[in-house]
């Protein structure tokens, strides 16, 4: 797994700043600084989350500095839901939950932006439930395994 070479890809084609600035648009947020504090804060509760090759694709789509605020988490061992997430980013940041999820939702409509579809698909079926309305994504049910 490890041993295969990735191919070259083009690096991001938003700034760290442009990233900032859309975030700060989606959150109406009052400063950059504080849309800073979002992006930084909602990027390392997803890199608690996302794991494997769809944690290092999602890494190269985003800005450099975007990019370590999600790698530098060690991903957690059980995974949480969207609403889990959300309480969970609250009490890290010592917010409240509408404050988290209001967070979460403007960042990750641009992270959704950079990644594209196909990514952000491998991601979200990799995630519990609840995570596609995170992403400004419709939440569709998953199938339920046939019963033998």
């Amino acid at each position: 797994m490890y041993d295969q070479p990735r191919p070259n890809q083009a690096p991001p084609a938003m700034t760290f700043d442009r990233m900032l600035e859309r975030v700060r648009y989606e959150g109406a947020y009052p400063t950059a600084e504080r849309a800073e504090e979002a992006v930084r804060a909602v990027l390392a509760a997803l890199g608690r989350q996302v794991t494997g090759d769809e944690r290092v694709d999602l890494a190269q789509a985003l800005p450099v500095e975007a990019a370590l605020a999600l790698t530098a988490q060690i991903p957690d061992i059980e995974q949480l839901t969207g609403w889990g997430f959300v309480k969970d980013l609250a009490a890290r940041t010592g917010t409240t939950p509408a404050i988290a999820r209001w967070d979460t939702g403007a960042v990750l409509a641009v992270v959704a932006r950079l990644a594209g579809p196909d990514l952000l698909a491998r991601i979200l079926n990799r995630l519990p439930d609840g995570y596609a309305l995170l992403f400004g994504q419709a939440q569709l049910r998953r199938p339920e395994p046939a019963a033998a």
